[in-house]
């Protein structure tokens, strides 16, 4: 891979992951905040990712797959999503806001599949380059964070000016340049013939469910729908519950999650070598524990530190749960079944478990609703420590140990 098509892949991933960082988070913060959406209004903002998780696998299978080339397909998507965020900036409540996000979450969840079938059409070696190319993304979501904060957009005086509003726009900006970027990508063809027939079983990977007649396989299944739950919490409400306490630019703190994500991807063979599967996928269930107990007992004065702590914990909850997880399914999926595995886990994860966890946590934050905009967090956030915590006892009794081989 030369260094030109190095940088046209790296400049993709750290937009296509801009784009998802400038907005994303700061949701939580900006729906009660400006439109006065309700708990079960951000839960059904925020599931838009799981129905587009849902829809995404149709739309690479049956479109991407077989008609047009990846590339023109990421292009016109990301212009089409311009024109969408823009619309969610002038959106004036929550009923003229929620269309647009679906809307959106159906067109941006595929590219997520798009960029990387891009990159990988590139490379001889993907085990080697695609982590150079893929932490690219992960700055991209950092410098979004830090660059809302840096602007004053999520402070305590931007909310109430409603400042937010122009991370839509500035994600539009960003999307309409992905967009036209898009066409000057490495062409990538599509990998069947349009007369080759598709079944909805293959797109979906429902192939791979005889994997779940393995006791073990099962176990790790049911275990990653479950820990989704306790997960939408912190998509959903961690930026609402830091600006709610007055915590200072908490776009860009919560940027210390990525940061500790890349390190612990790093950090992640060597504990999976040394520990085992079993061991670093339960290190990632007791850190979900530990990250919620922090949050319900820290606050914005002298116990800070704590909300720090949970933040930059995300690195431990995401690598050693998520990415041990796709390495474990990897390695029981076999040739056959490898993409299948993947895409199984993917709408297990993402779609139903994530679905599930967005309505219980609107549901939970509506219960403890003092005041407009104002929630007993100590107890919100002690629902998602417990149901971890059962979560990882249940993984720890019923998951047999078993030897996995990582191949770096």
């Amino acid at each position: 891979m030369n260094t030109t098509t190095k940088f046209q892949l790296s400049f993709m991933m750290f937009l296509e992951f801009f784009i998802w960082g400038g907005w994303f988070v700061t949701m939580g913060i900006y729906l009660p905040n400006t439109l006065n959406a309700s708990g079960s209004d951000i839960a059904m903002a925020y599931s838009t990712q799981s129905w587009g998780a849902i829809i995404a696998p149709f739309i690479i299978g049956l479109i991407a797959d077989r008609y047009f080339n990846a590339e023109r397909i990421l292009g016109v998507s990301h212009l089409i999503g311009a024109i969408l965020m823009y619309q969610l900036a002038n959106a004036t409540d929550f009923g003229a806001f929620y269309p647009f996000v679906l809307g959106y979450m159906i067109i941006y969840m595929p590219t997520l599949a798009l960029v990387n079938s891009v990159a990988f059409n590139q490379m001889k070696d993907p085990s080697k380059e695609f982590a150079f190319v893929r932490v690219f993304g992960t700055i991209g979501w950092i410098i979004a964070g830090l660059a809302i904060s840096y602007f004053g957009w999520d402070s305590e005086v931007g909310v109430k000016e409603g400042l937010l509003k122009n991370t839509f726009l500035m994600v539009a900006g960003a999307s309409a340049l992905l967009g036209l970027f898009s066409f000057t990508l490495p062409k990538t063809p599509p990998k069947t013939s349009k007369d080759e027939k598709v079944a909805i079983s293959d797109i979906l990977g429902l192939e791979a469910l005889k994997l779940l007649n393995n006791r073990n396989f099962l176990i790790f299944f049911i275990a990653s729908i479950l820990i989704c739950i306790p997960l939408a919490f912190y998509y959903q409400h961690a930026g609402q519950f830091l600006g709610e306490i007055g915590v200072a630019n908490p776009a860009g703190k919560m940027t210390i999650g990525q940061i500790s994500e890349v390190l612990f991807m790093l950090l992640l063979p060597f504990f999976f070598k040394r520990f085992g599967f079993k061991m670093t996928i339960l290190a990632g269930m007791l850190a979900w524990t530990i990250r919620y107990l922090l949050f319900a007992y820290g606050d914005a004065g002298e116990l800070a530190f704590m909300l720090i702590i949970g933040i930059a914990l995300h690195g431990i909850c995401y690598d050693f749960f998520f990415v041990s997880g796709q390495i474990y399914t990897d390695s029981k999926a076999g040739e056959r079944y490898k993409s299948a595995a993947q895409g199984l886990i993917t709408l297990a994860t993402y779609g139903v478990g994530m679905l599930i966890g967005f309505w219980v946590a609107g549901k939970i934050t509506d219960s403890y609703l003092v005041s407009e905009n104002v929630h007993e967090w100590a107890n919100i956030w002690t629902f998602p420590a417990i149901f971890a915590a059962v979560v990882l006892v249940l993984f720890l009794l019923l998951f047999k140990n078993e030897k996995i081989e990582y191949k770096e």
